[in-house]
């Protein structure tokens, strides 16, 4: 029986880019580790901030993301996409990270740290409002919910993929994100009722 092909989806063919990529800079081509660098950058910045991380450090977390990655490229193989590669380093930095910030003592020279550290904040650029409420939203969701609805809905990863990254099933990443959406709608439809009783208060 003869089955026609179908072409690559256009996130297959990225991701099939991005891959061979990663296998040439692992042998030492510079323009590839430019390029891979270049086209997982935001993908990792949106992980690592909406895992759960500070998100003050996810610069930082983005960078050591790729130092580790950078330093064991040489064990890439090309067995599973490089995206999801990058992104179960990613994981394990944030996990690190949390880690090592939980072993610290925490130093203020004020007994409301978070609000002197809030007062800081611009509030004044576009958007910066929806991205608050998108975050505050995002963390109240648990973990594992968060994980997988950022990694499939924000990130872009195929639920697969997210499943490696996760280290679950598959259908445990769909249940997951399913969840974390009726969760996200009712709050939002909460805070819709709630907004015209506090505006006429």
């Amino acid at each position: 029986m003869i089955t026609s092909a179908l072409p690559p989806s256009r996130e297959q063919s990225k991701d099939e880019s991005i891959t061979a990529w990663a296998l040439a800079a692992r042998g030492g081509d510079s323009d590839a580790v430019d390029l891979f660098v270049r086209a997982l950058q935001r993908d990792v910045r949106h992980y690592v901030t909406f895992l759960g991380a500070d998100p003050q450090s996810a610069d930082d977390l983005t960078q050591d993301t790729f130092l580790r990655a950078l330093g064991s490229l040489h064990r890439f193989e090309g067995r599973s996409s490089a995206r999801t590669w990058l992104l179960s380093i990613a994981r394990c930095a944030v996990i690190d990270s949390i880690r090592y910030s939980a072993s610290r003592p925490r130093l203020s020279d004020t007994d409301d740290w978070e609000s002197a550290a809030e007062r800081t904040q611009a509030r004044d650029l576009p958007g910066f409002d929806d991205g608050i409420a998108l975050a505050e939203l995002l963390d109240a969701l648990p973990d594992d919910r968060r994980e997988a609805f950022v990694l499939t809905q924000m990130v872009g990863l195929p639920y697969a993929e997210a499943a490696l990254v996760s280290a679950c099933p598959v259908g445990t990443v769909r249940s997951r994100v399913s969840r974390a959406r009726t969760s996200l709608i009712e709050w939002l439809d909460d805070a819709e009722r709630s907004a015209p009783v506090a505006a006429a208060a």
